[in-house]
C-alpha cells in the first residue's frame, strides 16, 4: 500500500502546474490574467538576468514589461505586490512604469506550467507562479525587497503614510530619523509590521511588544542585519542579510535612528 501511495505521489508531482492567475487591482478596475493569456501576449519575451536575487544565479525567464499591464497607473502613484507566502512589497510606481531608455526596468517574469522554474531550495516551491524582475537594477538604486517573487496580486493603494499613520516618527524628528522611515519603507515593511500596522504576515512586529533596539546591543543588530544567519543559525530563518552593496552604512545608521525614536512611540503610548 505504502509502495502504491508513493508512486500515486510521484505520478502527481509530475504532472505540469495549472495555470495560475494573477489578479490586478488598479484605477480603471480588477481583473485576471492566467499564466497561458500572460505566456501568450504579443510583448512577452525571452529575457536573461545575469544575478537573479532569488536563486542567486543566472536564470533565463518569458516575461513581459510590467508597465504594460499598469493600465491608468500614474508615476505618483504607490502599488503593492502580495505573495503566496504574506510578503507585502510596497512599490512606488515611477520606477514600475518605465519602458525604455537608460535605468531600471521592471518585467512580469511568468511561470510555465509546462516548465516550471526550479525549488528556491530543498522542499521548498519555485519562485512561481510570477515573479517581479528588474533588467539593468544597479540603474534604479533596486533592492532585494523590490523583486518580490511568488505573486499573486498587484493593487493600487494609498501611501504608506496614509495607510498607517502609526509608522510615523514625531513631526519635529530631525532628518535621519525620517530619512529611516524612507528606509524601513523600502527595505523592511515587506516582511514586517511596526506597531501593528502593515500588510506584511511575514515576520514579526518590529515594535510590538518591544523594539530590536531595546533588546539587542546596537553591535549585535548591525551584525543580525548584516548576516542573520552568522550571529544566530537557525533552518527556519527567512531574513535576508543587507550587504553594505544594498544598505549603506550611513543608511544603517539612519534606519537604526528611526528604529531607536519609535520604540519611545509604541502604538497608544503617544
Amino acid at each position: 500500500m505504502r509502495h502504491l501511495a508513493t508512486l500515486a505521489f510521484l505520478l502527481i508531482a509530475s504532472l505540469p502546474l495549472a495555470a495560475a492567475e494573477l489578479i490586478l487591482e488598479l484605477p480603471g478596475g480588477s481583473r485576471r490574467w492566467s499564466s497561458t493569456e500572460l505566456l501568450a501576449h504579443p510583448q512577452t519575451r525571452s529575457l536573461s538576468i545575469p544575478a537573479d536575487p532569488a536563486y542567486r544565479r543566472e536564470m533565463h525567464y518569458r516575461a513581459l514589461p510590467l508597465a504594460v499591464l499598469l493600465e491608468d497607473v500614474r508615476p505618483g502613484d504607490h502599488l503593492q505586490a502580495l505573495a503566496l507566502d504574506g510578503f507585502a512589497a510596497e512599490l512606488p510606481a515611477a520606477p514600475l512604469l518605465r519602458e525604455d531608455g537608460d535605468g531600471a526596468r521592471a518585467w512580469l517574469a511568468i511561470e510555465d506550467p509546462a516548465a516550471p522554474w526550479p525549488e528556491l531550495g530543498e522542499h521548498k516551491a519555485s519562485a512561481g507562479p510570477f515573479y517581479l524582475v528588474w533588467s539593468d537594477p544597479q540603474a534604479g538604486d533596486i533592492g532585494p525587497e523590490q523583486w518580490p517573487f511568488q505573486i499573486a496580486r498587484i493593487r493600487l493603494l494609498a501611501s504608506v503614510a496614509e495607510r498607517f499613520p502609526a509608522l510615523l516618527p514625531a513631526a519635529d524628528a530631525d532628518a535621519d530619523v525620517q530619512a529611516g522611515l524612507a528606509l524601513f519603507q523600502k527595505h523592511c515593511l515587506a516582511c514586517h509590521r511596526l506597531n501593528g500596522q502593515g500588510d506584511a504576515r511575514f515576520g514579526p512586529d518590529l515594535n510590538l511588544p518591544y523594539n530590536p533596539t531595546e533588546y539587542f546591543r546596537e553591535a549585535f543588530l548591525r551584525r543580525y542585519i548584516r548576516d542573520p544567519q552568522g550571529l544566530r543559525q537557525w533552518s527556519q530563518g527567512r531574513m535576508p542579510g543587507f550587504s553594505a552593496a544594498v544598505l549603506a552604512e550611513d543608511e544603517l545608521d539612519r534606519l537604526l535612528a528611526y528604529l531607536r525614536h519609535m520604540a519611545g512611540r509604541k502604538a497608544g503610548s503617544r
